[in-house]
């Protein structure tokens, strides 16, 4: 009889070391499949540029690598980082940016940069060669969302204010459970000052019924067929979604183009709750 129960007592233990070494290795399986996500919100981590594409004079679009092909930035959706660099005193700078890639971007991230003569941060990329670092910390912001959280987006983005109109896009249009629509208004001095034309309208080409793009241009070429001048009220009526609950206007520009925005939006009678500025 003692022995019996011995042996019982053997299997019984047996039995709770095989499970606990089960539960160990699905925990070591969830926990390895997670994607490692790179971004620090506390402390600067440098990433190497592998890759930097001259789009125009004064453009640039710098591909930096993550530690392995498969890591994640860690980025969420309209959100954004700080990059720190050196001005042209050697002094340290730090300017927030929002890539133009998404964490389904593995291994890598992009960031699309206009270089201003007399930006500080600007220098910092103006001087920056394949095979330097650069210093990122992040994610910050105070944009969230959920796929679906409204019917409709309108955006109206001045300049580099497109970046995270450009993320937000893709990150919707990408997904096929997000059945948000977005209506751009996009405003810039010209036409080459137009940054990611070339993805935008491959956007609206892939997603006709999702996505329109109005550009807006202050000093046009002859024979442009869109918008001239400042973005308008008018334009805004024409080319957003009309106030209601389940829609939500996203605005990013220069300070004086913020400002004319929110005043266009409120006389239109769209409420605060509607609007989101980055």
């Amino acid at each position: 009889m003692e022995h019996f129960q011995s042996h019982r007592v053997e299997i019984v233990s047996m039995a709770v070391a095989v499970a606990a070494v089960g539960a160990a290795t699905a925990y070591y399986l969830y926990v390895s499949k997670k994607p490692k996500v790179c971004l620090d919100p506390e402390e600067f981590k440098e990433f190497k540029l592998v890759k930097r594409t001259q789009l125009s004079y004064n453009v640039a679009k710098f591909k930096f690598a993550l530690p392995t092909p498969t890591s994640v930035l860690g980025l969420p959706i309209g959100q954004h980082m700080s990059c720190r660099g050196k001005d042209q005193n050697g002094d340290d700078v730090v300017k927030p940016y929002t890539p133009t890639t998404l964490d389904s971007d593995l291994g890598y991230f992009e960031l699309v940069i206009k270089m201003y003569p007399q930006g500080r941060m600007s220098h910092h990329f103006r001087e920056m060669q394949e095979g330097d670092y650069l210093a990122v910390k992040g994610p910050k912001g105070r944009f969230k969302y959920q796929p679906g959280q409204v019917r409709a987006f309108g955006m109206l983005a001045g300049g580099t204010g497109i970046t995270p109109m450009f993320q937000v896009a893709r990150a919707i249009l990408e997904n096929p459970k997000d059945k948000t629509d977005i209506h751009l208004i996009y405003a810039n001095v010209a036409y080459e000052d137009i940054l990611l034309k070339e993805e935008l309208d491959e956007l609206t080409s892939r997603y006709p019924n999702r996505m329109s793009v109005y550009y807006v241009l202050n000093q046009p070429p002859e024979g442009w067929d869109g918008g001239v001048g400042f973005i308008s009220k008018e334009m805004i009526q024409v080319h957003c979604p009309a106030p209601a609950e389940d829609i939500k206007i996203l605005r990013c520009g220069p300070p004086p183009m913020n400002k004319a925005m929110a005043a266009h939006l409120e006389a239109l009678g769209y409420i605060s709750e509607m609007q989101f500025q980055f």
